[in-house]
């Protein structure tokens, strides 16, 4: 990464935290930060993230925190661009009924009340459809990995015995699903630093 233009970026954020004038933030907001391959991510982006991101985990931005904040939001969302163009690339759609199963997942697992995060979202002016976009991208991101890749996975008794032999409470089947996301997981790394390296990233 080009740390002289991150420095400039995360500036630009602080700056809108800080500012009280509403035109002026208005128009950092939307300053174009970074081209994924002729993609924009702006400032307004960035900022819609990291308020998202620290509703979703529970985090307080501060002076502290804000420059790795920014840093891993900007990593965060490149990634998403190029996720986003393989995933347009293989014609990766979503049902309805999917999507409302990874949902129901996403807040059981984080053990999280939607309403909560809805009213959160409302009071923090982050648009409902802002969550919706980054759990319909994870899911089919998720769903591309599996088509690529699920056929190639294998799955060897030692690994599930080892696995077992760690967490006595989980079953067989349990063992050997995490065998296969573990396997499945390399292949999506894998995937996305190639992306990367091919990838024209430009920080404005």
């Amino acid at each position: 990464m080009n740390y002289y233009k991150l420095i400039k970026i995360i500036f630009f954020v602080v700056l809108i935290f800080s500012s009280q004038n509403l035109k002026a933030q208005n128009r950092i907001e939307h300053k174009i930060a970074v081209l994924v391959n002729e993609e924009i991510i702006t400032s307004y982006d960035i900022i819609q993230r990291l308020k998202l991101g620290a509703i979703i985990k529970g985090i307080s931005l501060n002076s502290i925190n804000n420059q790795i904040l920014v840093n891993n939001t900007v990593d965060e969302l490149i990634h998403e661009k190029l996720k986003s163009q393989k995933i347009k690339e293989y014609e990766i759609e979503i049902s309805e009924d999917e999507y409302l199963q990874f949902e129901k997942n996403f807040f059981d697992v984080n053990n999280t009340n939607k309403n909560l995060i809805i009213d959160l979202l409302d009071k923090n002016n982050i648009k409902h459809e802002a969550l919706k976009d980054l759990l319909i991208g994870e899911l089919s991101w998720k769903k591309l990995i599996n088509g690529l890749y699920y056929r190639l996975t294998s799955v060897s008794n030692l690994e599930v015995d080892e696995i077992i032999k760690k967490n006595p409470e989980i079953t067989n089947e349990q063992a050997k699903n995490l065998v296969i996301q573990r396997q499945l997981d390399l292949q999506s790394s894998k995937m996305l630093r190639d992306m990367m390296n091919e990838a024209t990233i430009e920080y404005k």
